[in-house]
Protein backbone atom coordinates (compact mmCIF):
# COMPACT_ATOMS: atom_id res chain seq x y z
CA UNK A 1 0.00 0.00 0.00
CA UNK A 2 1.05 3.54 -0.34
CA UNK A 3 0.29 7.18 -0.11
CA UNK A 4 0.06 10.04 -2.59
CA UNK A 5 1.20 13.60 -2.17
CA UNK A 6 -0.31 15.55 -4.48
CA UNK A 7 -0.19 19.12 -6.44
CA UNK A 8 -3.62 19.55 -8.04
CA UNK A 9 -3.60 16.65 -10.31
CA UNK A 10 0.08 15.65 -10.17
CA UNK A 11 1.83 13.35 -7.67
CA UNK A 12 4.78 14.15 -6.63
CA UNK A 13 5.64 11.43 -4.44
CA UNK A 14 4.16 8.21 -3.82
CA UNK A 15 5.99 6.36 -0.81
CA UNK A 16 4.68 3.56 1.43
CA UNK A 17 2.79 4.12 4.04
CA UNK A 18 5.25 3.40 6.68
CA UNK A 19 7.42 6.18 5.32
CA UNK A 20 4.76 8.69 5.03
CA UNK A 21 3.35 8.24 7.99
CA UNK A 22 7.20 9.05 9.37
CA UNK A 23 7.44 12.09 6.93
CA UNK A 24 3.94 13.26 8.28
CA UNK A 25 5.89 12.93 12.01
CA UNK A 26 8.48 14.57 10.75
CA UNK A 27 6.54 17.49 9.08
CA UNK A 28 4.60 17.70 12.56
CA UNK A 29 7.74 18.41 14.74
CA UNK A 30 9.35 20.79 12.33
CA UNK A 31 6.40 22.74 12.13
CA UNK A 32 6.24 22.83 15.86
CA UNK A 33 9.99 24.23 15.50
CA UNK A 34 9.93 26.86 12.66
CA UNK A 35 6.50 27.67 13.91
CA UNK A 36 5.25 27.81 10.68
CA UNK A 37 2.92 25.86 8.34
CA UNK A 38 4.75 23.24 5.96
CA UNK A 39 1.53 23.27 3.04
CA UNK A 40 1.54 19.78 3.30
CA UNK A 41 -1.99 18.65 4.07
CA UNK A 42 -3.84 15.56 5.93
CA UNK A 43 -3.99 12.36 5.01
CA UNK A 44 -7.19 11.51 3.62
CA UNK A 45 -8.47 8.68 1.82
CA UNK A 46 -4.63 8.14 1.15
CA UNK A 47 -4.05 11.33 -0.51
CA UNK A 48 -2.52 14.45 0.79
CA UNK A 49 -2.58 17.95 -1.17
CA UNK A 50 0.25 20.00 -0.95
CA UNK A 51 0.14 24.01 -1.04
CA UNK A 52 3.35 25.53 -2.82
CA UNK A 53 3.24 28.60 -1.97
CA UNK A 54 3.32 27.68 2.26
CA UNK A 55 5.72 25.15 1.35
CA UNK A 56 8.11 26.97 -0.48
CA UNK A 57 7.58 29.59 2.60
CA UNK A 58 8.28 26.09 4.71
CA UNK A 59 11.24 24.71 2.97
CA UNK A 60 13.30 28.26 2.84
CA UNK A 61 12.73 28.52 6.65
CA UNK A 62 13.91 25.06 7.33
CA UNK A 63 16.74 25.33 5.00
CA UNK A 64 17.38 29.00 6.91
CA UNK A 65 17.19 27.32 10.27
CA UNK A 66 19.53 24.38 8.77
CA UNK A 67 22.32 26.50 7.81
CA UNK A 68 22.45 28.12 10.81
CA UNK A 69 22.61 25.27 12.45
CA UNK A 70 26.12 23.86 13.99
CA UNK A 71 25.45 21.16 16.20
CA UNK A 72 26.44 17.94 14.66
CA UNK A 73 23.11 15.84 16.30
CA UNK A 74 20.97 18.01 15.36
CA UNK A 75 22.10 18.43 11.77
CA UNK A 76 22.05 14.33 11.38
CA UNK A 77 18.32 14.48 12.61
CA UNK A 78 17.37 16.99 10.26
CA UNK A 79 18.95 16.50 7.10
CA UNK A 80 17.50 13.44 5.95
CA UNK A 81 13.82 15.44 6.56
CA UNK A 82 15.10 18.47 4.68
CA UNK A 83 16.57 17.01 1.71
CA UNK A 84 13.16 14.98 1.57
CA UNK A 85 10.96 18.28 1.75
CA UNK A 86 13.92 20.33 -1.03
CA UNK A 87 12.60 17.38 -3.17
CA UNK A 88 9.19 17.71 -2.73
CA UNK A 89 9.69 21.74 -3.27
CA UNK A 90 11.74 20.90 -6.48
CA UNK A 91 8.91 18.79 -8.17
CA UNK A 92 6.14 21.36 -6.73
CA UNK A 93 8.41 23.58 -9.32
CA UNK A 94 9.59 26.42 -6.03
CA UNK A 95 13.27 27.36 -6.74
CA UNK A 96 15.88 27.57 -4.32
CA UNK A 97 18.03 30.53 -4.16
CA UNK A 98 20.94 28.05 -3.03
CA UNK A 99 23.08 31.06 -3.30
CA UNK A 100 21.30 33.19 -1.18
CA UNK A 101 20.70 30.04 1.32
CA UNK A 102 24.95 29.39 1.87
CA UNK A 103 25.57 33.30 2.23
CA UNK A 104 26.27 33.81 5.90
CA UNK A 105 23.33 33.92 7.98
CA UNK A 106 21.66 37.11 9.20
CA UNK A 107 19.97 35.55 12.25
CA UNK A 108 22.75 34.37 14.58
CA UNK A 109 23.56 30.32 14.55
CA UNK A 110 21.39 28.18 16.86
CA UNK A 111 21.88 25.15 18.42
CA UNK A 112 25.77 25.21 18.50
CA UNK A 113 27.75 22.40 19.87
CA UNK A 114 30.50 23.11 21.51
CA UNK A 115 33.04 20.04 22.63
CA UNK A 116 35.30 20.20 25.29
CA UNK A 117 39.09 20.65 23.26
CA UNK A 118 37.54 21.70 20.26
CA UNK A 119 36.49 25.10 20.20
CA UNK A 120 33.73 26.97 18.88
CA UNK A 121 31.98 25.15 15.42
CA UNK A 122 32.74 27.51 12.31
CA UNK A 123 29.73 26.64 10.04
CA UNK A 124 30.89 25.46 6.50
CA UNK A 125 30.77 27.58 3.68
CA UNK A 126 27.93 28.20 1.70
CA UNK A 127 28.98 26.48 -0.80
CA UNK A 128 30.42 23.23 0.95
CA UNK A 129 27.19 23.59 3.66
CA UNK A 130 24.63 23.06 0.54
CA UNK A 131 27.03 20.82 -1.33
CA UNK A 132 26.23 18.05 0.78
CA UNK A 133 22.50 18.53 1.09
CA UNK A 134 21.89 19.48 -2.36
CA UNK A 135 23.66 15.93 -3.17
CA UNK A 136 21.90 13.58 -0.48
CA UNK A 137 18.27 15.70 -2.12
CA UNK A 138 19.66 14.38 -5.33
CA UNK A 139 20.02 10.72 -4.49
CA UNK A 140 16.70 10.84 -2.82
CA UNK A 141 15.11 12.35 -5.90
CA UNK A 142 16.28 9.22 -7.45
CA UNK A 143 14.39 6.73 -5.08
CA UNK A 144 11.67 8.76 -4.40
CA UNK A 145 8.21 7.23 -6.47
CA UNK A 146 6.04 9.39 -7.82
Amino acid sequence: MSQYFDLGGETLWNPSNSASRMFRRHVALFEAELELPSGIGPMENDECQIDPVALEAFVNALLARHRRTGHAIVLALSEGFTATVVVLAERAGISLDWARLGSAPAAPFADVQACAGAGWPVAADGGAWSAGLREKARELGGRMPR
